[in-house]
């Protein structure tokens, strides 16, 4: 992967990573209403799990909703 001045990543690169976590978090919701469907009471809650990181991820933020940063840039 290509990286921007000082390791960061690119506006482009930094967008495909949000548009893949997007498309992760549609296909975990997906999957995780049909195995709450049949009864994947567990498989329904991990896949629960992995959608609202994905949706975090979608809108650049961490699981704790922070903005994330740059590699070497301290928002702090």
């Amino acid at each position: 992967m290509a990286s921007g001045p000082n390791g960061a990543r690119g506006d482009s690169e930094r967008s495909s990573r949000e548009e893949v976590a997007a498309y992760v978090a549609a296909i975990s919701r997906d999957l995780r209403d049909i195995s709450r469907r049949n009864g994947l009471v567990t498989l329904g809650y991990l896949l629960d799990m992995a959608q609202l990181e994905a949706d975090l991820a979608a809108r650049g933020r961490d699981v704790e909703g922070r903005r994330r940063s740059e590699p070497g840039v301290d928002l702090a």
